[in-house]
């Protein structure tokens, strides 16, 4: 993770996870036909310890990943680099879709993943998972469950792991690897 200022650490993202688990379940009112689909490549980490902590607390859930880097609306804005292939664990027609990504931003990756994930079926209701929500929306878009609100300038940039949160200068993140967060 890149030098900048540490928001949360490790422990704080762990008791995020549990929280954002046991709200999955309650909103759910259990956990039929709930289905856990990582964004590459932020989201699939914490799709994965969301499925592990939704497993210890009730019963496990299918989890699996999307990629939608040829899905975006800003391809011709920055390098297409696809994530890796995507994997849905079970069939999606039907299900109670909880899309997991790390930072939502201004919405456009969710978007993305709301038309990649058509392709695959048609969900009974999709929500949204998030690590951080930083603001700066440029479509209507909100999530279900937050790990934290951080507002941030658009200067700065969010890095997030389970090793913590971090704010960084969005030009030195930038500068590594062609994108903002």
């Amino acid at each position: 993770m890149t030098e900048g200022k540490r928001v949360l650490g490790p422990d704080d993202v762990r008791r995020a996870t549990t929280r954002m688990a046991h709200e999955i379940i309650e909103r759910n009112r259990g956990l039929e036909r709930v289905v856990l689909v990582g964004l590459q490549r932020g989201g699939v980490w914490l799709a994965d310890s969301l499925g592990e902590e939704i497993a210890r607390i009730g019963q496990p859930v299918p989890v699996g990943s999307l990629d939608i880097s040829l899905y975006r609306d800003d391809i011709g804005r920055r390098p297409v680099v696809p994530g890796s292939v995507s994997s849905l664990p079970s069939e999606i027609d039907g299900a109670r879709v909880v899309l997991v990504d790390d930072v939502l931003y201004t919405g456009r990756s969710v978007k993305a993943a709301l038309d990649a994930l058509n392709d695959y079926g048609r969900p009974d209701s999709v929500q949204l998972a998030v690590m951080v929500d930083r603001g700066h929306r440029e479509l209507p878009i909100r999530p279900d469950f937050v790990g934290k609100n951080l507002p941030t300038s658009l200067g700065e940039s969010v890095e997030v792991d389970r090793d913590g949160v971090v704010i960084v200068d969005a030009a030195e993140t930038s500068a590594r690897d062609g994108g903002s967060r």
